[in-house]
């Protein structure tokens, strides 16, 4: 078995080698700790669904290599003013992006989808979603696998501080959300590659991202 490498970081600044994916982000104070703060831009926000946002690539690229292992961070989202109608305060982890980011895997949380909030069904089992760019977002998804396999129930809100984990093993998935086993997925929608990790957030949403831990395989 290979051997495994940790790599922590706090956020409370971009890390050197960040690069930013129509998203800015900056460094700041929120729910008593630092953090940094990121948002689609002024552009991408106000262009064309599909193509500039919903399951775009819209991160920040951390300079962090992974394609098999575990991804942990801490997640606060919530609502710009202004925000689309449909906007759930999306926030969450890309992982395996590739070069020029023509390609990666994501999960997210929808914390106004969150089960604290008793949303009427079927919102409340779409607190988190999985999803594989370009392919396979989230409509896709949702309309072929209607019985729901690459989204979950979590009793999350917004304005809190979320402790979203990934477990990546080649084509099985396993996601906790504060703890708790929420999503496992048998056979995702990417053949597995070594690439880049990001921050992720889309449409109407300012996300908050703090503690950052990478496990590589």
């Amino acid at each position: 078995m290979a051997e495994s490498s940790v790599v922590t970081l706090p956020l409370d600044e971009l890390p050197d080698g960040a690069l930013l994916k129509s998203v800015t982000s900056q460094p700041c104070e929120i729910a008593g700790r630092a953090a940094i703060q990121v948002s689609l831009t002024n552009e991408a926000s106000g262009g064309v669904p599909g193509v500039d946002y919903i399951d775009q690539p819209t991160f920040v690229l951390l300079p962090l290599e992974f394609e098999n292992g575990v991804v942990e961070v801490d997640v606060l989202g919530r609502l710009l003013p202004g925000a689309p109608d449909y906007a759930r305060a999306f926030a969450g982890i890309a992982y395996r992006i590739t070069a020029n980011a023509d390609s990666f895997e994501a999960v997210y949380v929808r914390p106004l989808n969150g089960a604290k909030l008793n949303p009427p069904g079927p919102r409340v089992n779409r607190g988190l979603q999985y999803f594989a760019y370009p392919e396979w977002d989230f409509g896709r998804l949702r309309e072929e696998y209607p019985d729901g396999r690459y989204e979950a129930r979590a009793v999350i809100g917004p304005d809190e501080w979320i402790r979203l984990r990934l477990e990546v093993q080649d084509r099985r998935l396993g996601v906790s959300v504060n703890g708790v086993p929420v999503l496992s997925v048998n056979e995702t929608k990417a053949t597995p590659v070594r690439g880049r990790v990001g921050l992720w957030v889309d449409i109407g949403t300012e996300a908050f991202f703090s503690k950052l831990s990478v496990t590589a395989q």
